[in-house]
């Protein structure tokens, strides 16, 4: 009978251990569509100030109905701190690069050097190790990123600005710090709460960055509107709460790696709804990729 339980348990685990990730990559990939919907329509600041005020209003609604308990002070500014990295400065750093003029493509070629510099830092900051097919896995899921999105690369006029690729590279940093924070200090924190307080935590931070680059500019048309509820609902909240989930139960490393599918499931409706290219260099990148999450992942 306990041979049958732990049975039973074991295949649970590893279905939970598939679950998340799928729904994180689908949820997170499909959130540049809705980016590429709401920008026409407002400056990048007054977007993510919105998105992040609906999602943490959303979760305080949640926190109070629930009656969970709040932290104490120093867990709270801990939150903070990591969600100023991985929720504020990394959306922050790519909707900006992108609004002035990086091409997504580029910008999602930049941030998916975020699993590689998660792994190099992760010995030292929370003692992490890798073998080296792990770290094989982890080449071959860049190389399987930039078969999909490097052949799709406008090297036009001003789209490798300085400006514009240095504010992609501080959304990668931030990022990164940012997971390696979380895993360190904030593993144990419940999602509803931590996601209220870095949901508000970025608000306030993008609301005091608004008058230094665009302004608060909204044209509230049917178009915004939904792009601004899936991001703030579907993204802010499901993603970032199953990427929190991820952190807590697995080595940081190995869910930095499940990144390396976010350009490869946004390029899949961006084919479908912007007309993107989905040839034999996008099918032949998802199948490297995913041969490198595997590796990486692998017991």
């Amino acid at each position: 009978m306990n041979t049958i339980i732990v049975k039973d348990t074991n295949q649970l685990s590893r279905l939970y251990s598939f679950i998340l990730p799928f729904f994180f990559v689908v949820l997170y990939g499909s959130g540049f569509v809705g980016a590429k919907y709401g920008l026409p329509f407002s400056s990048p600041l007054s977007f993510l100030s919105l998105r992040f005020l609906i999602a943490g209003l959303i979760l305080f609604a949640a926190v109070k109905a629930m009656k969970v308990e709040l932290p104490s002070l120093l867990k709270s500014i801990q939150i903070a701190i990591s969600g100023s990295f991985t929720v504020a400065l990394f959306s922050i750093g790519v909707f900006v690069s992108i609004d002035m003029g990086l091409s997504p493509s580029l910008s999602a070629l930049i941030i998916a050097l975020q699993p590689i510099l998660v792994a190099t830092f992760a010995k030292s900051f929370i003692g992490e190790r890798m073998t080296f097919v792990q770290w094989l896995g982890l080449a071959l899921g860049f190389l399987g990123v930039v078969l999909v999105v490097g052949h799709n690369i406008d090297l036009g006029s001003g789209v490798l600005g300085i400006a514009s690729v240095g504010m992609s590279i501080l959304g990668l940093l931030g990022l990164t710090i940012g997971s390696l924070y979380q895993k360190k200090y904030c593993s144990d924190m419940n999602i509803y709460v931590g996601g209220m307080i870095q949901s508000l935590v970025s608000c306030l931070i993008c609301i005091g960055l608004l008058p230094f680059y665009g302004g608060y500019s909204v044209e509230w048309s049917p178009e915004f509107i939904g792009a601004l509820l899936f991001m703030s609902i579907g993204v802010s909240i499901g993603a970032l709460s199953l990427l929190y989930l991820m952190i807590s139960a697995g080595d940081v490393s190995k869910v930095a790696s499940v990144f390396y599918l976010v350009p490869v499931s946004a390029a899949i409706p961006a084919y479908f709804f912007f007309g993107e290219t989905f040839d034999i260099f996008t099918l032949s990148g998802a199948c490297v990729v995913a041969l490198g999450v595997y590796l990486t992942n692998r017991k």
